[in-house]
């Protein structure tokens, strides 16, 4: 398949949004979902197609080095002084690699959705919003340049806007989706600014030029300074801002476990492989020139390693099974952050890197898996709360093994798929810092116990009352994506990874290193131990472990206070102090002294109203009186 069909992986699910938005309403939803699936299918297909073609086709390496291809680009925009705005398609590894990851997560996420949605009101408008947010995304990937990319990182927030407030009757779900869409905007105003300030010191939006030669580009922009920081320093902090909204780092991770409001097969989707990882993306496009900027790729490594950790915790004391794996994915895209933070070429020839997008790629798999499981029991326990869920694994013994398979995966234990990639990722970090290896080291120990607690909560505690509807595994629709997930967790992490995708282009042969797999496997086990003891059986002991730690577990559970602390600084002080500040402005003196203007005009219009009254007599009077008064002007000026 040659790599000009790629432009179809972007027409089909447009087009489809077109259809279901337009006509969805007067098709049977049965049909409307059936023709959004099948467009999706056609759609991975192509998708894959092109990723294999550029994958093992030779004419692509050049000297053992795999070539981006320019498939498309036209100017859209003309901005002057050279900037010009192109729409096209560039296929490099990263986009090849995120072809097959939207496209089987979509995949999965359409055909679970036909019986997850199943006679939900706005079924249609469902499929319309998923098939626009794919749409975005493919978009964004496959961007030729940085101000195309940023168009459809705004798009990615509309639709995301759109399936989080789908039940829009719902005012928990209204208020999720704006607070999401008005926390992303303000990181991508920084994002903004970062492409403006690059483009006007390097003269391109164009990623192709901008990364031929990314050390004189950044060396071009070093000589103009603020705070200490060059030109290209700000910028590419600022653009890594915007892909910390979107990717929900601490602080602007706010937005995430609200977002679970949205449909259940709507949170595998922006919180497994598209939305949540378009921030990571984006400083893995701009990586050449972030090797350049050493300080920021330290404000990075800082950023994920203290989000990890955070996440980490917050999802120790959550119930909500959404909840938990809402911070459990913050916890793992900071992981690929921290990665992508202390990768460099000198250090095992920039493994970072390599290891952020392999753990990207097999997190997608794992972490959609876990949240099609989430949907699938509470689709039959009707609650999200961990309380209303136990001995599930004789129930629904099919979610139950896949659930488990996910969580092996996330736990990191050989040899399903996150064990390989989180290895490289602690590989990665343990050469940059021993400090911050045993940090993530600890995290992923946090991992795997918050994961084991969930499990066995959800399938191994006492049951409740099932009395009025017994559990029981999905239909097929919602089944089959289950299996086949879990078999990619088993198998993704045997994939060479490193021979299709690293920072230049080249092979790399990923290997264990067992003086960091052995602890790390070593860290997960004890995570595990320690679930196991506390959660396997219902009992008292973490009530009791909780209450010796009140203090903590209370602030865990409100997630440190983070949204109250936003709260307070928004309607206490943007609201309350400044805003009232600006409000008694514009009230007292901006409308004081229009309502001034408008008192003097209507006096002075008042007082003369009877030179216009329509006399004749009153006209001659005014004129004799004027002609006086030139006369007296005149004679004094002669004078």
């Amino acid at each position: 398949m040659d790599l000009s069909y790629s432009i179809i992986t972007l027409l089909l699910p447009l087009f489809m949004f077109l259809l279901l938005g337009l006509f969805g309403m007067k098709m049977p939803k049965k049909v409307a979902g059936i023709l959004g699936t099948c467009a999706m299918l056609v759609t991975t297909v192509i998708a894959y197609g092109v990723a294999l073609k550029y994958f093992f086709d030779p004419q692509y390496m050049v000297d053992g080095v795999r070539q981006g291809q320019m498939v498309f680009n036209e100017t859209w925009l003309t901005l002057g002084h050279g900037l010009k705005v192109d729409m096209g398609i560039f296929i490099d590894p990263i986009a090849a690699m995120m072809l097959i990851v939207i496209s089987t997560i979509s995949m999965m996420v359409h055909l679970y959705s036909l019986g997850y949605m199943h006679g939900e009101k706005g079924f249609q408008r469902y499929y319309a919003f998923l098939a626009l947010f794919t749409f975005s995304m493919l978009g964004l990937v496959v961007a030729t340049n940085i101000f195309q990319m940023f168009i459809f990182f705004e798009m990615v927030g509309v639709s995301s806007y759109l399936l989080i407030g789908f039940y829009y009757e719902k005012n928990s779900a209204v208020s999720a989706s704006k607070k999401a869409f008005i926390v992303t905007r303000f990181a991508d105003l920084g994002f903004l600014i970062g492409i403006m300030l690059l483009a006007y010191y390097c003269g391109t939006f164009d990623f192709k030029t901008l990364m031929s030669n990314p050390g004189s580009i950044v060396n071009s922009a070093a000589g103009v300074t603020f705070l200490g920081c060059s030109a290209a320093s700000w910028a590419l902090a600022l653009i890594f801002v915007g892909g910390a909204g979107k990717s929900a780092m601490f602080p602007l991770h706010i937005w995430l476990p609200d977002a679970m409001e949205g449909p259940t097969p709507v949170s595998a989707l922006i919180h497994a492989a598209t939305m949540v990882v378009a921030g990571v993306y984006l400083v893995a496009r701009m990586f050449p020139m972030y090797l350049f900027t050493p300080e920021v790729l330290d404000l990075i490594t800082v950023t994920g390693a203290v989000t990890a950790l955070y996440a980490a915790v917050v999802a120790c004391a959550q119930t909500d099974i959404k909840r938990v794996l809402a911070f459990s994915t913050i916890s793992q895209i900071a992981f690929m952050f921290t990665a992508l933070g202390v990768a460099r070429p000198e250090l095992h020839e920039g493994v970072g890197y390599m290891a952020s997008m392999f753990h990207l790629f097999t997190h997608a798999m794992f972490k959609g898996l876990l949240f099609l499981c989430a949907g699938a029991i509470i689709h039959m326990v009707h609650s999200n709360e961990m309380d209303a869920m136990g001995n599930l694994r004789k129930y629904m013994p099919i979610t139950h093994i896949t659930f488990l398979i996910a969580c092996l995966a996330i736990a990191g234990i050989p040899p399903f798929a996150g064990f390989f990639s989180k290895d490289e990722i602690l590989v990665a970090v343990y050469q940059q810092s021993t400090f911050w290896g045993v940090w993530m080291s600890a995290v992923a120990g946090l991992t795997a116990f918050y994961m084991f607690r969930l499990y066995y909560r959800i399938f191994w505690w006492n049951k409740p009352d099932y009395s009025h509807h017994t559990p029981h595994d999905c239909e097929w629709v919602m089944t089959v994506p289950l299996v086949i997930l879990a078999l990619i967790s088993c198998v993704a992490g045997f994939i060479p990874f490193g021979h299709f995708v690293t920072w230049n282009g080249g092979n790399y042969d990923i290997h264990i290193m067992w003086e960091v797999a052995a602890p790390s496997i070593a860290i997960a086990v004890v995570g595990i131990v320690v679930a196991t003891v506390l959660y396997r059986k219902e009992n008292s002991l973490p009530d009791r472990i909780a209450s010796s730690m009140k203090g903590l577990h209370r602030a865990a559970y409100r997630r440190f206070y983070i949204d109250e602390i936003y709260m307070f600084v928004t309607h206490k002080i943007i609201f309350g102090i400044i805003c009232r500040g600006i409000s008694w402005f514009d009230h007292n003196i901006v409308d004081g002294f229009m309502n001034l203007l408008a008192r003097v005009t209507n006096g002075a219009a008042y007082s003369i109203r009877k030179l216009q009254s329509g006399q004749i007599q009153m006209y001659v009077w005014v004129y004799y009186i004027g002609a006086l008064l030139l006369a007296l002007v005149t004679c004094l000026l002669l004078i």
